[in-house]
């Protein structure tokens, strides 16, 4: 099975070879993808994204991983400046190619309203066209609408509010039930139309009999109405405010007997275990290592560097072994503790051991044993 994937079709053939370039100075370091993650201070997900064309790499990490290569930096970021104005090219590209694509479905979308407003404006509405109705006394002009939908009739100068006008009041004059449902239409009872709700009028003029006194009802209405809601928003408002206050002297007594440790501590994005539940995992995995990590202690060991890599984010230790031969063996131990985590060097030439819990790095013991029968620990 290949090390490495297909570079995707798409790539920018210059992003291409920058991506190529990378796979192969990784190759020529014989450097595992954790290993050079671990050296660089960027994530292992990040550098697979790198290798495999899915995302540039910044310009910091390519610097550090010429470092870590041992590759001239002026040559490498030289391709990296032509890689990334490709990069930035391709995704202009992209860019414009949405906004057609939004500016098209704008245009059909309005496209699919326009004929239907146009029809609507020139006839009237749906199913409009008829003539105006009018009450048999000749007041006031209906509005067009609908066929066997009975006529609205327009504001004529003081029009009462329906429910203020029984049906029967002043000598049998008012709203019929059934043209209270239909939109309140007034009817005529041949003298003239009374759609002022009061006595009968000239023909076709609306009546005057008692609407002032009404107006001025409803206003007194409205008025209470508005007063009583006022009222019961501030007795409401005291209450709770007089509620919070009762209880302010107990939330302050009870804040300094708060345990900020009960509760587990907010952690990076990508950090995923602190203090005790790092215990046996693997810092890689676990995003510890990389931009939260720091090589703390070191020793050499024969041909082999001896280092123990701290996390403070993370609250655990663990030994990283460089240089060394496939079978040399790492360890690393909290002190006065019994419990340890070893390691052992495969193909890549190097190895880390899974973490344990410290309060701070001094804490951690990092010690070899070489297959060539050399040991040795850090301070």
């Amino acid at each position: 099975m290949p090390r490495w994937r297909a570079l995707p079709d798409e790539l920018d053939p210059q992003v291409r070879e920058f991506a190529s370039q990378l796979r192969r100075l990784v190759d020529r370091s014989g450097l595992s993808i954790a290993a050079v993650a671990d050296r660089t201070g960027y994530s292992k997900t990040s550098w697979e994204r790198y290798l495999n064309g899915r995302l540039l790499a910044p310009k910091r990490a390519i610097v550090t991983l010429a470092e870590v290569t041992g590759t001239n930096p002026v040559h490498l970021t030289t391709m990296w400046e032509l890689a990334e104005r490709a990069w930035s090219r391709s995704e202009m590209r992209h860019d414009m190619t949405m906004e057609a694509i939004r500016i098209s479905q704008a245009r059909a979308a309005l496209g699919e309203f326009g004929p239907t407003a146009t029809k609507s404006g020139k006839n009237g509405g749906a199913g409009g066209g008829g003539t105006a109705a009018r009450p048999s006394g000749g007041g006031a002009t209906g509005v067009a609408g609908p066929a066997d939908v009975a006529p609205t009739v327009p504001p004529q100068g003081r029009a009462p509010l329906e429910d203020s006008l029984p049906y029967g009041s002043g000598r049998g004059q008012g709203f019929r039930p059934q043209e209270r449902a239909g939109g309140g239409v007034p009817y005529a009872d041949g003298a003239g139309a009374h759609a002022d709700g009061g006595g009968p009028g000239p023909a076709g003029q609306p009546g005057t009999g008692d609407g002032p006194p009404d107006r001025q009802r409803r206003k007194r209405r409205l008025t209470m109405f508005l007063a009583g809601v006022v009222g019961a928003l501030v007795v409401i408002a005291a209450a709770v405010y007089l509620t919070d206050a009762g209880k302010g002297g107990k939330d302050d007594d009870a804040k300094p007997q708060a345990t900020p440790t009960s509760s587990a501590p907010e952690l990076p994005v990508g950090v995923q275990c602190s203090g005790k539940d790092c215990t046996g995992k693997d810092p890689e995995a676990m995003g510890c290592g990389g931009e939260f990590a720091r090589t703390t202690d070191s020793v050499l060991v024969g041909q082999a560097k001896i280092e123990v890599r701290y996390s403070k984010t993370c609250g655990a230790a663990w030994a990283r072994i460089t240089q060394a031969a496939p079978g040399d063996e790492v360890r690393i131990q909290q002190a006065g503790t019994a419990g340890v985590q070893k390691g052992t060097v495969n193909a890549d030439f190097d190895a880390y051991t899974p973490m344990v819990a410290v309060t701070k790095a001094s804490e951690a013991k990092a010690c070899a044993t070489l297959k060539a029968g050399q040991e040795g620990c850090t301070q």
